[in-house]
């Protein structure tokens, strides 16, 4: 078996194809670096070099049972990401990863699972999905709720549309904005939940998005009957260094890059109770 490389060994990548999700959001596929490299888990993230500009992390939006191809979908905010996004096929890139604790698959089997996500945080749940769909006789009902600002924002929107023809997975589609094409729901991701087919005292509940977003959401899932031990969440931080030494992501007594970014929300409920933090 080929040992897996060192995260934090830095090494150099070749952009394999980008390709456009909505308008300021893209998808880059880059060829992994040497036998092994390409492993990581469903919720994990990799610290991307735009050589000149800058480092930053990015969250893994491909198939896990898939090493062959890492995918990361970015969306441009910054000067690192918005160089990632004027790279193109055979430009090289830095890569050092992967770094973080993952979705809790192992948790959740035998139960039914709900994913909640809001935006380009959809990316980040994508690798949860694909090994909910993978082995699928491990789990219950599987059902993702996704919100985006409009329908031009949706993200993976064919892969969408395909695994909705699935008889064993349930998939909703809200928009906060909608145009007359737009025949889905309208209104916040939260609405979808009281019509969600779960069973909230065997549910497991993922949780991505903005954090205005991630609090209503718990509040939601509370009033449903999910238990707070069955709620995971992935925090938004500013991560630096991804081994929680510059201490940029300091969440309490946590540091999202090396103790999350996923979180039992029993975890950091009570800090994140606190609005000003």
């Amino acid at each position: 078996m080929t040992p897996a490389a060192d995260p934090m060994l830095p090494r150099v990548a070749r952009v394999r194809a980008r390709r456009r999700e909505s308008p300021d959001v893209f998808t880059l596929e880059i060829a992994p670096d040497g036998p092994g490299a390409g492993a990581f888990a469903a919720g994990q993230f990799n610290m991307l070099t735009a050589f000149g500009v800058g480092e930053v992390p990015i969250s893994l939006s491909g198939d896990p049972g898939d090493p062959s191809r890492l995918i990361h979908t970015i969306r441009a905010v910054g000067s690192v990401s918005g160089a990632l996004g004027r790279l193109k096929k055979g430009d090289m890139i830095g890569l050092r990863g992967p770094f973080g604790r993952g979705w809790p698959m192992e948790a959740a089997a035998g139960c039914d699972v709900v994913l909640v996500a809001g935006g380009v945080a959809l990316a980040p749940l994508r690798p949860a999905l694909y090994r909910l769909l993978a082995e699928r006789e491990r789990y219950g009902n599987v059902t993702l709720l996704y919100g985006a600002r409009s329908p031009d924002d949706i993200l993976f929107r064919r892969e969408l549309e395909t695994l909705r023809r699935r008889l064993d997975v349930d998939i909703e589609v809200t928009v906060d904005h909608a145009v007359s094409e737009w025949h889905g729901h309208v209104g916040v991701v939260t609405t979808l939940i009281p019509r969600a087919a779960i069973d909230p005292p065997n549910t497991v509940a993922f949780i991505c998005g903005p954090e205005v977003m991630t609090r209503f959401t718990i509040m939601a899932l509370r009033e449903a009957g999910v238990a707070d031990e069955a709620i995971y969440l992935a925090m938004e931080r500013n991560m630096k260094c991804a081994v929680g030494f510059c201490g940029r992501c300091q969440f309490g007594g946590d540091f999202v890059c090396r103790d999350g970014p996923v979180f039992p929300y029993a975890r950091v409920r009570s800090i994140l109770a606190l609005k000003e933090i």
